[in-house]
Protein backbone atom coordinates (compact mmCIF):
# COMPACT_ATOMS: atom_id res chain seq x y z
CA UNK A 1 0.00 0.00 0.00
CA UNK A 2 0.77 3.45 -0.81
CA UNK A 3 1.88 5.23 2.87
CA UNK A 4 0.39 9.08 2.88
CA UNK A 5 2.27 11.88 4.04
CA UNK A 6 1.34 14.22 7.04
CA UNK A 7 -1.11 16.45 6.69
CA UNK A 8 -0.30 19.89 5.65
CA UNK A 9 -1.76 21.55 8.55
CA UNK A 10 0.36 22.67 11.58
CA UNK A 11 3.42 23.25 9.04
CA UNK A 12 3.89 19.60 8.80
CA UNK A 13 5.56 19.06 5.35
CA UNK A 14 7.46 16.29 5.29
CA UNK A 15 7.36 12.68 5.32
CA UNK A 16 7.47 11.50 8.56
CA UNK A 17 6.48 7.77 8.07
CA UNK A 18 3.30 7.18 8.77
CA UNK A 19 1.94 4.51 7.01
CA UNK A 20 -1.96 3.72 8.62
CA UNK A 21 -3.76 0.87 7.47
CA UNK A 22 -6.79 0.64 9.69
CA UNK A 23 -8.47 -2.48 9.98
CA UNK A 24 -10.19 -2.71 13.61
CA UNK A 25 -11.99 0.27 12.73
CA UNK A 26 -13.82 -1.82 10.51
CA UNK A 27 -15.44 -4.42 12.78
CA UNK A 28 -18.83 -4.17 13.91
CA UNK A 29 -19.64 -0.59 15.03
CA UNK A 30 -21.19 -2.28 18.61
CA UNK A 31 -16.91 -2.83 19.21
CA UNK A 32 -16.26 0.89 18.80
CA UNK A 33 -16.70 4.36 18.77
CA UNK A 34 -15.01 6.96 15.79
CA UNK A 35 -13.83 9.52 17.55
CA UNK A 36 -11.30 12.04 17.77
CA UNK A 37 -9.13 13.23 20.44
CA UNK A 38 -9.98 16.80 22.50
CA UNK A 39 -7.59 19.14 21.45
CA UNK A 40 -5.57 20.32 24.49
CA UNK A 41 -4.44 24.07 25.57
CA UNK A 42 -1.10 24.27 25.14
CA UNK A 43 1.05 20.96 24.54
CA UNK A 44 4.53 20.33 25.14
CA UNK A 45 6.53 17.58 24.61
CA UNK A 46 8.20 15.68 27.72
CA UNK A 47 9.95 12.79 26.51
CA UNK A 48 10.05 11.46 22.98
CA UNK A 49 11.25 7.70 22.53
CA UNK A 50 14.17 8.09 19.35
CA UNK A 51 14.92 4.10 19.57
CA UNK A 52 11.30 3.25 19.69
CA UNK A 53 10.99 5.73 16.45
CA UNK A 54 13.96 4.25 14.80
CA UNK A 55 11.72 0.77 14.98
CA UNK A 56 8.69 1.90 13.80
CA UNK A 57 10.58 3.78 10.81
CA UNK A 58 9.17 7.14 11.92
CA UNK A 59 11.72 9.94 11.51
CA UNK A 60 11.01 13.80 13.50
CA UNK A 61 13.84 15.40 12.90
CA UNK A 62 12.04 17.53 10.64
CA UNK A 63 9.39 18.92 13.12
CA UNK A 64 10.22 21.21 16.12
CA UNK A 65 8.76 20.82 19.40
CA UNK A 66 6.05 22.16 19.44
CA UNK A 67 4.91 20.51 16.11
CA UNK A 68 5.91 17.45 18.03
CA UNK A 69 3.46 18.04 20.90
CA UNK A 70 0.91 19.48 18.94
CA UNK A 71 1.19 16.05 16.86
CA UNK A 72 1.51 13.60 20.47
CA UNK A 73 -1.25 15.58 21.85
CA UNK A 74 -3.85 14.69 19.09
CA UNK A 75 -4.63 18.39 18.36
CA UNK A 76 -3.37 17.51 14.67
CA UNK A 77 -3.37 14.26 13.41
CA UNK A 78 -1.43 12.31 10.86
CA UNK A 79 -2.74 11.85 7.65
CA UNK A 80 -4.48 8.22 7.22
CA UNK A 81 -5.36 8.17 10.80
CA UNK A 82 -8.74 7.19 11.75
CA UNK A 83 -9.53 7.35 15.89
CA UNK A 84 -11.56 4.88 17.56
CA UNK A 85 -12.23 4.00 21.41
CA UNK A 86 -12.81 0.64 21.39
CA UNK A 87 -15.73 -0.96 23.48
CA UNK A 88 -14.81 -3.95 25.77
CA UNK A 89 -16.04 -5.66 29.30
CA UNK A 90 -14.07 -6.60 32.19
CA UNK A 91 -13.88 -8.43 35.75
CA UNK A 92 -12.47 -5.63 38.30
CA UNK A 93 -11.18 -7.21 41.28
CA UNK A 94 -13.85 -10.48 40.09
CA UNK A 95 -16.85 -8.59 39.60
CA UNK A 96 -17.87 -8.10 35.57
CA UNK A 97 -18.57 -4.85 34.38
CA UNK A 98 -18.87 -2.52 30.94
CA UNK A 99 -16.11 -0.53 30.31
CA UNK A 100 -14.21 0.67 27.19
CA UNK A 101 -11.37 3.22 26.37
CA UNK A 102 -12.83 5.84 28.95
CA UNK A 103 -9.57 7.62 28.60
CA UNK A 104 -7.83 6.50 25.16
CA UNK A 105 -8.09 7.07 21.67
CA UNK A 106 -6.29 4.69 18.91
CA UNK A 107 -5.27 6.93 16.15
CA UNK A 108 -4.62 4.38 13.89
CA UNK A 109 -2.61 1.20 12.81
CA UNK A 110 1.14 1.75 11.69
CA UNK A 111 2.76 -0.52 9.40
CA UNK A 112 6.46 -0.57 9.34
CA UNK A 113 8.49 -1.36 6.50
CA UNK A 114 8.72 -5.43 6.98
CA UNK A 115 4.67 -4.76 7.19
CA UNK A 116 4.45 -5.69 11.39
CA UNK A 117 1.34 -3.50 12.48
CA UNK A 118 0.89 -1.29 15.47
CA UNK A 119 -1.81 0.44 17.47
CA UNK A 120 -0.93 4.22 17.67
CA UNK A 121 -3.21 4.95 21.15
CA UNK A 122 -3.12 8.14 23.00
CA UNK A 123 -3.46 8.13 26.52
CA UNK A 124 -4.86 10.86 28.45
CA UNK A 125 -7.06 11.66 25.15
CA UNK A 126 -10.16 13.04 26.80
CA UNK A 127 -13.77 12.05 26.89
CA UNK A 128 -14.74 9.26 24.98
CA UNK A 129 -18.74 7.49 25.75
CA UNK A 130 -17.04 4.95 27.52
CA UNK A 131 -15.53 7.20 29.86
CA UNK A 132 -18.20 6.35 32.66
CA UNK A 133 -18.20 9.83 34.74
CA UNK A 134 -14.59 10.37 34.55
CA UNK A 135 -12.94 12.80 33.39
CA UNK A 136 -10.96 10.89 29.97
CA UNK A 137 -7.48 12.62 31.25
CA UNK A 138 -4.70 11.41 32.81
CA UNK A 139 -1.83 13.22 34.97
CA UNK A 140 1.73 13.38 34.27
CA UNK A 141 3.24 10.91 36.54
CA UNK A 142 0.86 7.81 36.02
CA UNK A 143 1.64 8.18 32.16
CA UNK A 144 5.59 8.79 33.00
CA UNK A 145 5.65 5.68 35.54
CA UNK A 146 3.96 3.76 32.46
CA UNK A 147 7.02 5.62 30.06
CA UNK A 148 9.82 4.21 33.00
CA UNK A 149 8.18 0.59 33.56
CA UNK A 150 7.25 -0.41 30.49
CA UNK A 151 10.54 0.55 28.49
CA UNK A 152 12.40 -1.59 31.54
CA UNK A 153 9.62 -4.39 30.74
CA UNK A 154 10.98 -4.24 27.24
CA UNK A 155 14.39 -3.95 27.90
CA UNK A 156 14.16 -7.14 29.92
CA UNK A 157 13.12 -9.08 27.04
CA UNK A 158 9.34 -9.48 28.13
CA UNK A 159 6.80 -8.98 25.91
CA UNK A 160 4.94 -5.72 26.37
CA UNK A 161 3.18 -2.56 25.14
CA UNK A 162 5.47 0.34 24.41
CA UNK A 163 5.97 4.21 25.40
CA UNK A 164 6.46 6.20 22.16
CA UNK A 165 5.75 9.93 23.51
CA UNK A 166 4.89 11.76 26.64
CA UNK A 167 3.15 15.48 26.32
CA UNK A 168 2.08 17.75 28.35
CA UNK A 169 -1.66 19.31 28.14
CA UNK A 170 -1.06 22.62 29.64
CA UNK A 171 -4.37 21.79 31.89
CA UNK A 172 -4.68 20.58 34.95
CA UNK A 173 -6.46 17.37 36.55
CA UNK A 174 -7.86 17.09 39.46
CA UNK A 175 -7.37 13.55 41.49
CA UNK A 176 -6.55 14.29 45.06
CA UNK A 177 -5.11 17.40 44.66
CA UNK A 178 -5.08 19.60 41.27
CA UNK A 179 -2.06 17.71 39.15
CA UNK A 180 -0.38 18.42 35.74
CA UNK A 181 -2.14 16.90 32.69
CA UNK A 182 -0.34 14.51 29.96
CA UNK A 183 -1.14 12.54 27.30
CA UNK A 184 1.07 9.02 26.29
CA UNK A 185 1.23 8.04 23.22
CA UNK A 186 1.14 3.79 23.86
CA UNK A 187 2.91 1.41 21.06
CA UNK A 188 0.83 -1.88 21.26
CA UNK A 189 0.54 -5.15 18.29
CA UNK A 190 -3.34 -4.47 19.51
CA UNK A 191 -5.44 -3.62 22.04
CA UNK A 192 -7.70 -6.81 21.77
CA UNK A 193 -8.47 -7.88 25.45
CA UNK A 194 -10.01 -11.04 27.26
CA UNK A 195 -12.50 -8.23 27.69
CA UNK A 196 -13.28 -7.67 23.98
CA UNK A 197 -14.54 -11.13 23.93
CA UNK A 198 -16.32 -10.78 26.86
CA UNK A 199 -18.39 -8.07 25.47
CA UNK A 200 -18.74 -9.68 22.24
CA UNK A 201 -20.44 -12.82 24.26
CA UNK A 202 -22.42 -10.58 26.47
CA UNK A 203 -24.39 -9.08 22.93
CA UNK A 204 -25.34 -12.76 22.34
CA UNK A 205 -24.00 -12.54 19.02
CA UNK A 206 -22.22 -15.14 17.22
CA UNK A 207 -21.55 -13.75 13.98
CA UNK A 208 -19.86 -10.97 15.60
CA UNK A 209 -17.85 -13.17 17.87
CA UNK A 210 -16.72 -15.57 14.99
CA UNK A 211 -15.57 -12.06 13.41
CA UNK A 212 -13.47 -10.96 16.25
CA UNK A 213 -12.30 -14.28 16.39
CA UNK A 214 -10.87 -14.61 12.86
CA UNK A 215 -9.67 -10.98 12.77
CA UNK A 216 -7.59 -12.08 16.33
CA UNK A 217 -5.80 -14.77 14.30
CA UNK A 218 -5.46 -12.82 10.98
CA UNK A 219 -3.70 -10.16 13.36
CA UNK A 220 -2.19 -12.65 15.88
CA UNK A 221 -1.72 -15.87 14.99
CA UNK A 222 -1.98 -16.45 11.01
CA UNK A 223 -0.39 -20.10 11.43
CA UNK A 224 -3.77 -20.98 12.80
CA UNK A 225 -5.63 -20.13 9.74
CA UNK A 226 -7.31 -23.28 8.25
CA UNK A 227 -8.01 -25.00 11.30
CA UNK A 228 -11.10 -26.59 12.05
CA UNK A 229 -11.94 -25.06 15.08
CA UNK A 230 -10.81 -21.89 15.31
CA UNK A 231 -12.18 -20.71 18.80
CA UNK A 232 -10.75 -23.80 20.50
CA UNK A 233 -6.93 -23.02 18.06
CA UNK A 234 -7.33 -19.06 19.38
CA UNK A 235 -8.19 -20.28 23.72
CA UNK A 236 -4.91 -23.18 23.09
CA UNK A 237 -2.49 -19.72 22.01
CA UNK A 238 -3.44 -17.20 24.46
CA UNK A 239 -2.83 -19.41 27.03
CA UNK A 240 0.71 -20.38 25.69
CA UNK A 241 1.39 -17.09 25.77
CA UNK A 242 -0.05 -15.50 29.13
CA UNK A 243 1.84 -19.08 30.18
CA UNK A 244 4.82 -17.42 29.37
CA UNK A 245 4.02 -13.87 30.10
CA UNK A 246 3.80 -14.64 33.92
CA UNK A 247 6.63 -16.59 33.97
CA UNK A 248 8.34 -14.10 32.82
CA UNK A 249 7.27 -11.21 35.09
CA UNK A 250 7.96 -13.72 37.96
CA UNK A 251 11.56 -14.18 36.88
CA UNK A 252 12.41 -10.83 37.34
CA UNK A 253 9.88 -10.05 40.61
CA UNK A 254 6.97 -7.92 38.54
CA UNK A 255 4.03 -7.37 40.13
CA UNK A 256 1.67 -5.79 37.84
CA UNK A 257 -1.43 -5.20 40.52
CA UNK A 258 -4.16 -5.04 38.34
CA UNK A 259 -5.31 -7.92 36.43
CA UNK A 260 -8.54 -7.70 35.44
CA UNK A 261 -9.70 -9.33 32.39
CA UNK A 262 -9.84 -6.06 30.49
CA UNK A 263 -5.80 -5.89 31.25
CA UNK A 264 -4.92 -9.02 29.54
CA UNK A 265 -4.37 -9.08 25.95
CA UNK A 266 -4.91 -11.57 23.46
CA UNK A 267 -1.46 -10.89 21.81
CA UNK A 268 0.13 -11.78 25.12
CA UNK A 269 1.55 -7.87 25.62
CA UNK A 270 1.85 -6.89 29.25
CA UNK A 271 -0.63 -3.72 29.20
CA UNK A 272 -1.29 -1.35 31.65
CA UNK A 273 1.06 -0.22 34.46
CA UNK A 274 -0.93 1.50 37.01
CA UNK A 275 0.03 0.12 40.33
CA UNK A 276 2.50 -1.58 39.73
CA UNK A 277 6.06 -1.97 40.75
CA UNK A 278 9.31 -4.64 41.31
CA UNK A 279 9.49 -6.53 44.19
CA UNK A 280 12.31 -5.86 46.54
CA UNK A 281 12.84 -8.15 49.50
CA UNK A 282 11.67 -11.51 48.37
CA UNK A 283 8.26 -12.28 49.84
CA UNK A 284 5.21 -14.11 47.58
CA UNK A 285 2.30 -12.08 49.44
CA UNK A 286 3.80 -8.72 48.26
CA UNK A 287 1.34 -6.53 46.91
CA UNK A 288 1.68 -2.78 46.15
CA UNK A 289 -1.53 -1.50 44.80
CA UNK A 290 -3.66 0.66 47.35
CA UNK A 291 -6.39 -1.01 46.37
CA UNK A 292 -5.56 -4.63 46.58
CA UNK A 293 -6.86 -4.54 49.76
CA UNK A 294 -7.32 -8.76 49.91
CA UNK A 295 -4.14 -9.64 47.97
CA UNK A 296 -5.90 -10.78 45.21
CA UNK A 297 -3.03 -9.82 42.67
CA UNK A 298 -0.29 -11.04 44.88
CA UNK A 299 3.16 -11.52 43.48
CA UNK A 300 2.42 -15.00 44.15
CA UNK A 301 -1.19 -15.35 42.95
CA UNK A 302 -0.45 -13.85 39.19
CA UNK A 303 -0.32 -17.34 37.92
CA UNK A 304 -3.22 -18.21 39.20
CA UNK A 305 -5.22 -15.33 38.36
CA UNK A 306 -3.86 -15.54 34.82
CA UNK A 307 -5.83 -18.88 34.92
CA UNK A 308 -8.66 -17.68 36.15
CA UNK A 309 -8.48 -15.07 34.06
CA UNK A 310 -8.00 -17.29 31.03
CA UNK A 311 -11.30 -19.14 32.09
CA UNK A 312 -13.00 -16.03 31.69
CA UNK A 313 -11.84 -15.93 27.99
CA UNK A 314 -12.90 -19.45 27.13
CA UNK A 315 -16.06 -18.62 28.90
CA UNK A 316 -16.66 -16.02 25.75
CA UNK A 317 -15.82 -18.65 23.69
CA UNK A 318 -18.28 -21.13 24.72
CA UNK A 319 -20.88 -21.13 21.50
CA UNK A 320 -18.35 -21.42 18.83
CA UNK A 321 -16.08 -24.29 20.63
CA UNK A 322 -18.66 -26.98 19.81
CA UNK A 323 -22.53 -26.37 19.10
CA UNK A 324 -22.97 -28.42 22.48
CA UNK A 325 -23.14 -26.56 25.24
CA UNK A 326 -22.17 -29.48 27.79
CA UNK A 327 -19.29 -30.59 25.42
CA UNK A 328 -18.03 -27.02 24.57
CA UNK A 329 -17.83 -26.74 28.38
CA UNK A 330 -16.11 -30.04 28.95
CA UNK A 331 -13.20 -28.85 26.16
CA UNK A 332 -12.56 -25.61 27.15
CA UNK A 333 -11.82 -26.99 31.01
CA UNK A 334 -9.54 -29.39 29.19
CA UNK A 335 -7.52 -26.93 28.29
CA UNK A 336 -7.58 -24.60 31.20
CA UNK A 337 -6.43 -27.19 33.74
CA UNK A 338 -3.31 -27.59 30.90
CA UNK A 339 -2.21 -24.53 32.15
CA UNK A 340 -1.09 -25.18 35.25
CA UNK A 341 1.06 -27.61 33.71
CA UNK A 342 2.09 -25.63 31.16
CA UNK A 343 3.02 -22.87 34.02
CA UNK A 344 5.01 -25.34 36.46
CA UNK A 345 7.23 -26.38 33.18
CA UNK A 346 7.97 -23.13 32.27
CA UNK A 347 8.64 -21.97 36.19
CA UNK A 348 10.57 -24.78 37.00
CA UNK A 349 12.84 -23.73 33.53
CA UNK A 350 13.07 -20.28 34.05
CA UNK A 351 14.18 -20.90 37.71
CA UNK A 352 17.12 -23.28 36.53
CA UNK A 353 18.13 -20.65 33.85
CA UNK A 354 18.06 -18.40 36.89
CA UNK A 355 20.92 -20.56 39.25
CA UNK A 356 22.62 -21.92 36.07
CA UNK A 357 21.15 -25.59 36.27
CA UNK A 358 21.51 -27.93 33.07
CA UNK A 359 19.79 -31.64 32.30
CA UNK A 360 17.40 -32.54 35.57
CA UNK A 361 18.42 -33.88 38.66
CA UNK A 362 15.64 -35.56 41.08
CA UNK A 363 16.58 -32.49 43.89
CA UNK A 364 16.60 -29.70 41.75
CA UNK A 365 12.95 -28.18 42.23
CA UNK A 366 14.13 -28.90 46.08
CA UNK A 367 16.80 -26.66 45.72
CA UNK A 368 15.19 -23.72 44.32
CA UNK A 369 12.76 -23.56 46.40
CA UNK A 370 14.66 -24.20 49.79
CA UNK A 371 16.44 -21.19 48.66
CA UNK A 372 13.34 -19.07 47.60
CA UNK A 373 12.43 -20.13 51.57
CA UNK A 374 16.04 -19.13 52.68
CA UNK A 375 15.17 -15.68 50.78
CA UNK A 376 11.70 -15.06 52.21
CA UNK A 377 12.78 -16.13 55.85
CA UNK A 378 15.73 -13.35 55.69
CA UNK A 379 14.00 -10.45 54.11
CA UNK A 380 16.88 -11.10 50.69
CA UNK A 381 16.42 -8.54 48.03
CA UNK A 382 15.01 -10.87 45.40
CA UNK A 383 17.04 -9.17 42.39
CA UNK A 384 20.56 -8.80 44.23
CA UNK A 385 20.42 -11.95 45.82
CA UNK A 386 21.02 -13.61 41.94
CA UNK A 387 23.67 -11.33 41.23
CA UNK A 388 25.47 -12.08 44.39
CA UNK A 389 24.64 -15.77 43.14
CA UNK A 390 26.28 -14.95 39.60
CA UNK A 391 29.79 -13.65 41.22
CA UNK A 392 32.44 -16.44 41.18
CA UNK A 393 32.61 -15.74 44.91
CA UNK A 394 29.85 -14.57 47.09
CA UNK A 395 30.23 -11.62 48.74
CA UNK A 396 31.17 -11.33 51.81
CA UNK A 397 27.99 -9.93 53.30
CA UNK A 398 26.04 -10.96 56.85
CA UNK A 399 23.01 -12.35 55.16
CA UNK A 400 25.87 -15.12 53.27
CA UNK A 401 26.88 -16.11 56.67
CA UNK A 402 24.06 -17.61 57.81
CA UNK A 403 24.04 -21.63 57.85
CA UNK A 404 21.06 -22.51 56.16
CA UNK A 405 22.67 -20.84 53.34
CA UNK A 406 26.22 -21.35 53.55
CA UNK A 407 25.09 -25.35 53.35
CA UNK A 408 22.36 -24.76 50.53
CA UNK A 409 25.23 -22.85 48.51
CA UNK A 410 27.52 -26.20 49.10
CA UNK A 411 24.69 -28.47 47.53
CA UNK A 412 24.06 -25.80 44.65
CA UNK A 413 27.54 -26.17 43.60
CA UNK A 414 27.78 -29.64 43.76
CA UNK A 415 24.48 -29.63 41.52
CA UNK A 416 26.61 -27.08 38.83
CA UNK A 417 29.33 -29.70 38.93
CA UNK A 418 26.92 -32.27 37.53
CA UNK A 419 26.08 -29.76 34.28
CA UNK A 420 28.88 -31.20 32.29
CA UNK A 421 29.66 -27.84 30.76
CA UNK A 422 31.92 -25.31 32.34
CA UNK A 423 31.01 -23.28 35.15
CA UNK A 424 31.26 -20.39 32.75
CA UNK A 425 28.44 -21.62 30.45
CA UNK A 426 25.85 -21.92 34.10
CA UNK A 427 26.73 -17.80 34.70
CA UNK A 428 25.98 -17.09 31.07
CA UNK A 429 22.78 -18.64 31.57
CA UNK A 430 22.24 -16.44 34.35
CA UNK A 431 23.63 -13.70 33.22
CA UNK A 432 20.61 -13.83 30.67
CA UNK A 433 18.21 -14.23 32.77
CA UNK A 434 18.86 -12.25 36.02
CA UNK A 435 18.54 -8.70 35.51
CA UNK A 436 21.38 -6.49 37.35
CA UNK A 437 19.14 -3.34 37.59
CA UNK A 438 15.47 -3.42 37.89
CA UNK A 439 13.29 -0.18 38.23
CA UNK A 440 14.06 0.28 41.46
CA UNK A 441 10.43 1.97 43.57
CA UNK A 442 12.09 4.53 45.53
CA UNK A 443 14.82 5.56 42.54
CA UNK A 444 11.09 5.77 40.09
CA UNK A 445 9.36 7.59 42.61
CA UNK A 446 12.13 10.20 42.88
CA UNK A 447 12.34 10.78 39.43
CA UNK A 448 8.09 10.86 39.27
CA UNK A 449 8.50 13.69 41.91
CA UNK A 450 10.93 15.74 39.84
CA UNK A 451 9.76 15.90 36.80
CA UNK A 452 5.95 16.12 37.65
CA UNK A 453 6.84 19.10 40.33
CA UNK A 454 9.73 20.64 39.46
CA UNK A 455 10.24 19.99 35.45
CA UNK A 456 13.41 18.12 36.43
CA UNK A 457 13.64 15.34 33.82
CA UNK A 458 17.65 14.48 33.95
CA UNK A 459 17.21 11.87 36.80
CA UNK A 460 14.50 10.57 34.50
CA UNK A 461 16.41 10.04 31.62
CA UNK A 462 19.69 9.11 33.63
CA UNK A 463 17.56 5.87 35.13
CA UNK A 464 15.88 4.79 31.85
CA UNK A 465 19.45 4.83 30.34
CA UNK A 466 20.73 2.54 33.11
CA UNK A 467 17.25 0.54 32.14
CA UNK A 468 17.75 0.12 29.05
CA UNK A 469 20.70 -2.35 29.20
CA UNK A 470 19.62 -4.32 32.37
CA UNK A 471 21.79 -7.60 31.96
CA UNK A 472 25.17 -5.10 31.49
CA UNK A 473 27.95 -3.92 33.98
CA UNK A 474 27.69 -0.46 33.78
CA UNK A 475 29.66 2.30 35.63
CA UNK A 476 27.78 3.46 38.18
CA UNK A 477 24.95 1.05 38.28
CA UNK A 478 25.53 0.68 42.32
CA UNK A 479 23.56 3.59 43.08
CA UNK A 480 20.11 1.96 40.99
CA UNK A 481 20.87 -1.74 42.76
CA UNK A 482 20.82 -0.58 46.59
CA UNK A 483 17.66 -0.63 48.88
CA UNK A 484 16.66 1.48 51.54
CA UNK A 485 16.37 -0.55 54.47
CA UNK A 486 12.65 1.72 54.99
CA UNK A 487 11.55 0.80 51.74
CA UNK A 488 10.76 -2.63 51.32
CA UNK A 489 7.40 -4.05 50.13
CA UNK A 490 5.65 -2.09 52.27
CA UNK A 491 5.84 0.81 49.32
CA UNK A 492 1.88 1.62 47.79
CA UNK A 493 1.06 2.42 44.42
CA UNK A 494 -2.06 3.56 42.88
CA UNK A 495 -4.12 3.46 39.77
CA UNK A 496 -3.69 7.08 38.38
CA UNK A 497 -6.92 7.29 36.83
Amino acid sequence: MECLMMNGKGNFKNNIGWCFDNTYSTLPDAMLSKLAPVPVKSPKLVILNKELSKELDLNFSSLNKDELAAMFAGNILPEGSESIAQAYAGHQFGHFTILGDGRAIIIGEHLTKNKKRFDIQFKGSGLTPYSRNADGRAALSPMLREYIISESIHALNIPTTRSLAVVTTGESVMRETLLPGAILTRVASSHMRVGTFQYAAMLNNKKLLRNLINYAIDRHYSYLKGKDNLALELLKAVIQKQAQLVTDWMRVGFVHGVMNTDNMTISGETIDYGPCAFMDSYDPQTVFSSIDLQGRYAYFNQPGITKWNLSRFAESLISLIDEKEDRAIEIANEEIDNFSEIYKKNWFQMMKNKIGLFGDVDQDENLITDLLKWMHKNNADYTNTFCSLMEKDIKKEKLFEDSNFIDWNKRWNNRLGKNKKPIESSLSLMRSNNPLVIPRNHKVEECLKLASYQGDLKPMHNLIKYLKKPYEKQLGISDFQDVPKSNGNTYKTFCGT
